[in-house]
């Protein structure tokens, strides 16, 4: 894991809305696809939204409609806003960065520490 530093993560009921940030000191964000992905303990860690250095985005099935994704290049900062929250939302969220098109299969080189989102019912 490198140098990406999320925030904004926290604790919500079900329903409300979060934004997470997720900042790349050194990168230059204009020119690589930038994901977000989240892991639940005990699970395999999934796609969650991408947008390409075209401005193409994508989004896992499970947050399409809910969930997007928006970055602003001259401020090397990648945001996630997060509507309609889920308990199944519940997860760390990391952001990462890869040369190349929005595959969530990757690979991308460059990820954060993650930050946790908790949703409650």
């Amino acid at each position: 894991q490198g140098d990406f530093v999320e925030s904004g993560g926290g604790l919500v009921q079900a329903g409300e809305s979060l934004t997470l940030s997720c900042t790349t000191p050194g990168l230059y964000v204009a020119n690589y696809a930038l994901g977000w992905f989240r892991q639940v303990p005990g699970k395999e860690r999934e796609g969650v939204s991408c947008i390409g250095w075209t401005g193409h985005t994508k989004y896992a099935d499970s947050v399409k409609g809910r969930f997007s994704v928006s970055r602003v290049s001259a401020k090397n900062t990648l945001f996630l806003q997060m509507n309609s929250l889920k308990p199944e939302d519940t997860a760390m969220y990391y952001c990462a960065a890869r040369n190349g098109y929005c595959e969530f299969s990757g690979p991308f080189h460059y990820w954060g520490q993650g930050t946790e989102v908790t949703v409650s019912s």
